[in-house]
C-alpha cells in the first residue's frame, strides 16, 4: 500500500484529510513542517499532500528542506484556502506536482492523488528502463559506471572486470539466439555469485563489471571465480546439451578499494591490467591488482577437462586450418622437430599472387588473397595448415602426403579450384614447394 505523508497546522482539516485517504492509502499525519520532516526520515512515505501556509516553516520551505537533504525531488501536492495564483505559481516552479484548493471534495483529491502516484510509477520505471541492460537485466554500461563512480569514493571492497571467455564461438556455432541465452545464464550466475547489495553491470557484449563490498580477502575473490566458472558450464551444457566443448569461463581482473585508490576510472584501468593477465594465462582465473607485482602469475580454478576444452579445436568444419602466421611458425617449428618419427612425407608450399594484364582495377590485392585462402581452405584436407604471409603471399603446410605426385595432384586442384572463381580473371599465382627437412 502506497505511503501519504499529509501536513497541516490546522488539526480538524488534517483529521478530514486522512478520513478520505485512509481507507485506500496508508497514511501518517504532521502539525509542523518539523514534525514531518522526522516522519518522513523513518517512514519515506511515496508522496506529501502539505499545506502551503503553515506558521515558522511553510508547505514550500518544508519542500526545499527535504530536496536537499535527500537529493532527489520528492513528490508533493500542495492544499490551501489562498485565492491568490501566486501561492500556486510559487509552489509549481519549485516542482509541486499539483495543487488543490481548500475545501475539496473526497473524490477530486482521491483521483488527482491517484494521478501523481501513477506518474511517479511511470517515471520510475523509465528510470529503471534507461538505467538496464535490456537483455541481462542488470546495470547498463552508463548506469554502471555512474553508480561505481560513488561507490568507490566512500566504500570498501573489490571491483572486478569480469570477461565471458570463449563467448564469440557460441554465435559463431550456435548463433545469436543461443548467445544471448548463454549472457542471460551468465547474469543469473553472477547474481549467484555476488550479494543483493553488490553491483553488477553489463559494460558490453561479454564484458561485465561487479562490485563486491567488504570483500578483501583473496580467498573470497577465488571461491567466486570457482562458482562462477562451475556453474557457467553447467548453464551452457542445459542449453547446448552434455556434449558442448566451447571452454566457456570467466577471467576476472581485480582491484581492492580503497587500497589501490578510490578514483574509479584509475581503478578501472587497474582491474583491466589485471584482467589482462589472467587472459594471458590461460584464462579461467583471476587476478588481483598489484603495484609491487605487476607481472604475478594468475591463479586459475579449472580442471583438466576444462584446460583441454580450451586448447581444443572448437571448428570440426572440412577443409585446412587457416591461422596467423605467428601461430603457423610454432607448428612449422614443431613439425620440423618431429620430422623424423612422423612417417610420412611433411611439404611447405608457397603461393604468390600476381595481377593479370586485364585485371579488374576494382578488385583489390587483399580481396584477392583472402578468396584464395578461402579456396585453399575448401581444397585442402583438415591436416593441413594455411596461413598468409604480407599481402601477396599465402604458405600451406601439406602434413600427410605420399612425395612428389600427391603433392603435384593437390595444388593442381588449388589451380582449378581457383580457376573457377571470377576473381582468377584478375589474379593468378605462381607456387613453389619443397619436402621438410629435420
Amino acid at each position: 500500500m502506497k505511503k501519504i505523508l499529509i501536513v497541516d497546522d490546522m488539526l480538524v482539516p488534517l483529521m478530514m484529510t486522512e478520513n478520505m485517504l485512509m481507507g485506500q492509502y496508508q497514511t501518517f499525519c504532521a502539525q509542523s513542517a518539523k514534525e514531518a520532516m522526522e516522519i518522513y526520515r523513518k517512514e519515506k512515505p511515496d508522496m506529501i499532500l502539505s499545506d502551503f501556509r503553515m506558521p515558522g516553516m511553510t508547505g514550500y520551505d518544508l519542500q526545499i528542506a527535504l530536496q536537499n537533504e535527500f537529493h532527489k525531488k520528492i513528490p508533493f501536492m500542495f492544499m490551501t484556502a489562498d485565492k491568490s495564483d501566486e501561492v500556486e505559481s510559487k509552489g509549481f516552479d519549485n516542482g509541486a506536482m499539483d495543487f488543490i484548493r481548500k475545501p475539496f471534495k473526497p473524490e477530486v483529491l482521491l483521483r488527482r492523488v491517484a494521478n501523481i502516484l501513477h506518474t511517479v510509477d511511470e517515471i520510475q520505471d523509465l528510470k529503471k528502463t534507461s538505467s538496464t541492460d535490456k537483455l541481462t537485466g542488470l546495470f547498463n554500461k552508463g548506469s554502471s559506471e555512474e553508480e561505481l563512480k560513488k561507490i568507490c569514493k566512500k566504500s570498501v571492497g573489490a571491483l572486478m572486470m569480469i570477461d565471458l571467455d570463449s563467448f564469440k564461438l557460441v554465435n559463431d556455432i550456435h548463433g545469436h539466439a543461443m548467445g544471448d541465452k548463454i549472457l542471460i545464464s551468465f547474469a543469473d550466475v553472477l547474481r549467484a555469485a555476488m550479494r543483493s547489495t553488490d553491483l553488477i553491470g553489463r559494460m558490453g557484449g561479454d564484458e561485465f563489471v561487479a562490485f563486491c563490498h567488504g570483500v578483501l580477502e583473496e580467498s573470497a575473490v577465488a571461491s567466486k571465480t570457482q562458482f562462477i566458472n562451475e556453474k557457467i558450464t553447467e548453464a551452457a551444457k542445459k542449453l547446448m546439451g552434455e556434449d558442448m566443448n566451447i571452454p566457456l569461463g570467466a577471467s576476472i581482473g581485480c582491484v581492492l578499494v580503497p587500497q589501490a585508490g578510490t578514483d574509479f576510472v584509475e581503478l578501472y584501468k587497474k582491474a583491466d591490467k589485471a584482467l589482462y593477465i589472467v587472459k594471458q594465462n590461460g584464462k579461467h582465473g583471476y587476478n588481483i591488482f598489484s603495484e609491487d607485482a605487476p607481472e604475478e602469475k594468475v591463479e586459475t580454478v579449472v580442471t583438466l577437462a576444462q584446460i583441454e576444452m580450451i586448447l581444443g579445436e572448437r571448428n570440426k568444419e572440412k577443409g585446412a586450418y587457416v591461422l596467423p602466421f605467428e601461430n603457423f611458425r610454432v607448428i612449422y617449428r614443431f613439425l620440423k622437430r618431429t620430422r623424423a618419427g612422423y612417417g610420412k612425407t611433411i611439404c611447405i608450399v608457397l603461393f604468390a599472387l600476381k595481377r593479370t594484364g586485364d585485371a579488374d582495377e576494382k578488385i583489390s590485392r587483399k580481396q584477392a588473397s583472402e578468396q584464395l585462402i578461402e579456396c585453399m581452405h575448401n581444397t585442402l584436407r583438415r591436416g593441413d595448415v594455411v596461413s598468409q604471409n604480407g599481402s601477396n603471399q599465402i604458405l600451406a603446410l601439406l602434413t600427410n602426403t605420399d612425395g612428389h605426385h600427391e603433392v603435384t595432384r593437390t595444388i593442381s586442384r588449388v589451380v582449378e579450384n581457383w580457376g573457377k572463381l571470377p576473381v582468377s580473371k584478375s589474379f593468378y599465382f605462381t607456387h613453389e614447394w619443397e619436402v621438410l627437412d629435420t
